[in-house]
């Protein structure tokens, strides 16, 4: 009998096992809470990147927004209250309206040209030279040109300041004394020097984002194509170039968006020189609009307007590219 209840014991399938409040724990229910806790650990991950980007990202971009919707009004013969006041696109037609403000545009529209073709060449340029098979020193000639993006911006623009001076300047001494004039703060050359500092500050920067899209290039395909007896300028061109293509958009995004925020260097080259005014770039006219002139709701709206330009840019060039496709080397 004891033999027989054994074997009912044993031939039984097993119960479910059930928590202590009575309800089963199926398969599918203990697979679903692991589900619950891995999300509830990427929420727990994820949520202070998304208060840090709505309080400094969303929050400044919504408060500029509608800062230049409004006006602001003293009453009283200025020593009442100020008083704002919903003008919706009044601040957007003044800023348009403004001759300098527009000069200040098309001013930037030229640096621009200036500043992504050169940054681009430059930062490609750099990456394949590093990268060739009989570069010398490559990781010396990385940090090299990397150094220059660990200095601010500020101090950029001084130090360079100080070497665009005749008067302190020993390389311009140099060529004075060889008789070849030159004053890179003239009006003619400004926007040069501008494009100088930036490119000397950034090219080091973008040339590592394009030495690790080289870097994870197979060196099998490097090895096949010496095989089959291409050379060096071939294996760049068809070979380099078209596997590093999205790196190359990265940097030129970028570099359209960096531009069209220039502020920084004609801010502290300005007192070295006539021919950077108070509304030099869009940025500074509304520093300018903001700090001096006492209209912030104007200067929001100039901001707004520059941020919409680099959208437009940024968002158009991209189509560009990715319309041309595998076309675009």
């Amino acid at each position: 009998m004891s033999q027989t209840r054994a074997a009912g014991r044993i031939e039984r399938p097993a119960a479910a096992s059930t928590p202590s409040h009575g309800t089963p724990l199926t398969p599918a229910t203990a697979r679903a809470k692991p589900l619950r806790h891995s999300r509830g650990a990427v929420l727990v991950m994820v949520a202070p990147f998304a208060v840090m980007f709505a309080a400094f990202f969303i929050a400044p971009i919504v408060y500029a927004i509608n800062d230049s919707l409004f006006s602001t009004k003293a009453s009283g013969l200025g020593f009442g209250a100020p008083e704002k006041t919903f003008v919706l696109f009044d601040n957007y037609a003044a800023a348009l309206g403004n001759a300098s403000f527009r000069e200040s545009l098309g001013r930037l529209l030229a640096f621009a040209a200036i500043e992504v073709p050169l940054m681009v060449v430059t930062a490609v340029a750099l990456a394949l030279l590093i990268d060739s098979a009989s570069a010398r020193l490559p990781r010396l000639f990385r940090v090299v040109f990397f150094i220059p993006y660990g200095v601010p911006g500020v101090i950029a623009a001084l130090l360079w300041g100080f070497l665009y001076i005749p008067a302190t300047s020993p390389i311009l001494q140099i060529l004075s004394s060889l008789g070849i004039d030159l004053n890179p703060l003239d009006t003619d050359s400004i926007l040069f020097a501008i494009a100088n500092i930036a490119l000397w500050g950034f090219a080091g920067y973008n040339m590592l984002i394009l030495i690790a899209a080289l870097n994870a290039v197979p060196s099998e395909l490097y090895e096949a194509a010496k095989i089959d007896g291409a050379s060096e300028w071939a294996i760049t061109w068809r070979i380099k170039l078209p596997l590093v293509r999205p790196s190359v958009i990265l940097i030129t995004v970028f570099t359209i968006i960096g531009t069209l925020q220039l502020f920084v260097e004609p801010l502290v080259l300005r007192p070295l020189t006539t021919a950077i005014s108070s509304d030099y770039t869009p940025n500074l006219a509304a520093y300018n609009q903001s700090f001096s002139q006492g209209n912030p709701n104007l200067a929001a709206a100039m901001a707004v307007l520059v941020a919409l330009l680099g959208f437009a840019f940024s968002f158009g060039f991209l189509r560009l590219v990715n319309r041309r496709g595998d076309r675009a080397w």
